[in-house]
């Protein structure tokens, strides 16, 4: 298995949820310089992958000062992380976490959860919940990674 930049993050985005997809692609040719996507890749085949945003990532527009004073404090904002239903269990999340770590050892990153049940993931690969975002009512967990 292997840890590496996406060359075509088209790639990587098509096995995303399609209601992420949808998302994302409005944005994709605005926010495609500023963004960079690593994958686990075993026998061509994308298993699991994520974006690191250099600026202002669209999920983040409700809490655009909030997304802004993290980028200029120095860290890089983790999204759209994903590891494909078929590979699950096989703790590609963490491997990925721990590789991007490894290829940016002096980074500090930053991300925001919805789904709460993903606290243990974050907090076991050593993110720290600093603050809760409100976005439209929904609480978010807002994390941070500094090495």
């Amino acid at each position: 298995m292997v840890f590496q930049l996406c060359r075509e993050p088209n790639e990587f985005l098509k096995i995303l949820p399609l209601d992420w997809q949808e998302f994302l692609e409005p944005f994709w040719d605005e926010i495609k310089p500023y963004t960079a996507c690593y994958v686990m890749v075993d026998a061509g085949q994308i298993l699991a992958g994520g974006l690191v945003f250099y600026k202002c990532p669209p999920d983040m527009l409700y809490a655009k000062s909030e997304a802004n004073k993290w980028l200029e404090l120095g860290y890089k904002y983790l999204g759209f992380i994903f590891v494909k239903e078929a590979f699950r269990n096989r703790n590609l999340g963490s491997l990925w976490l721990k590789n991007l770590k490894a290829t940016f050892p002096e980074q500090k990153f930053w991300l925001t959860i919805e789904d709460f049940k993903l606290d243990g993931f974050y907090t076991k690969n050593n993110f720290k919940l600093v603050k809760k975002l409100n976005n439209e009512g929904e609480e978010e967990g807002l994390y941070v990674y500094e090495g």
